[in-house]
């Protein structure tokens, strides 16, 4: 968004930390506190919970669109207004040549993001949506919230998480704009002879370390609070 002034919202359970940054003319960032949960899909999931109540408590009376995405990501190409609309998706980079059959949607109909087979137009990528009105962000973040804690209740996880209620969402409200996997990539594809920019492209990490030690900080806090 060069040329434009930008709010950069973090959600953080370590807001200590943040290292300190030096943003040009125009920017400014903000770090919101977010609660810690143990496993990895909550912390993903979660999320659009926290974007939904921050969407009509915050960001309504401070920005004019809201974008949102994965932090661990980098930008390595530009990406403008030319992504805005009232609400956008992505097409996610492992399926954008895939078949209808061939989508990870939620296929048990006991949940709320199920998606029958014969249904479905796109595989769009829960790292990079929005882009956006607060007011549309806010719907979309609230539908796949309230249809969540259904599952929850139900004792149902979908198999993707926040993603696939993204995709139930997006199935019958449809994408003011549909993004090219240009926008969200990841290094771990075969890059297509087509593809002539990366702009957004995934951190090379390893998940399961990742996932595996945010599992041993929890436990080993829950263990320190009982032995207190």
């Amino acid at each position: 968004m060069v040329g434009h002034k930008v709010t950069y919202y973090i959600f953080t359970d370590q807001v200590s930390n943040i290292p300190a940054f030096t943003l040009g003319t125009g920017r400014k960032l903000v770090t919101l506190e977010a609660p810690s949960y143990q496993r990895w899909q909550d912390v993903s999931m979660r999320r659009m919970e926290m974007i939904r109540d921050q969407s009509h408590q915050r960001f309504i009376h401070e920005v004019d669109y809201l974008v949102c995405v994965d932090v661990d990501m980098r930008f390595s190409d530009e990406v403008g207004v030319e992504i805005l609309s009232i609400v956008f998706g992505t097409l996610h980079p492992g399926f954008y040549t895939a078949s209808r059959e061939g989508f990870t949607y939620e296929r048990r109909p006991e949940s709320t993001a199920y998606i029958p087979r014969d249904e479905g137009d796109f595989y769009y990528a829960g790292g990079f949506f929005g882009g956006g009105t607060v007011e549309e962000v806010y719907r979309l973040t609230n539908f796949c919230h309230n249809a969540m804690m259904v599952d929850k209740e139900r004792q149902i996880e979908a198999i993707w998480h926040d993603e696939s209620y993204l995709n139930k969402y997006f199935l019958y409200q449809k994408p003011t704009k549909i993004l090219s996997p240009e926008y969200l990539w990841d290094n771990d594809f075969a890059a297509p002879d087509f593809l002539k920019k990366r702009r957004f492209v995934a951190v090379s990490k390893n998940h399961n370390a990742i996932r595996n030690k945010r599992a041993l900080q929890s436990v080993s806090g829950i263990e320190g609070n009982l032995h207190r």
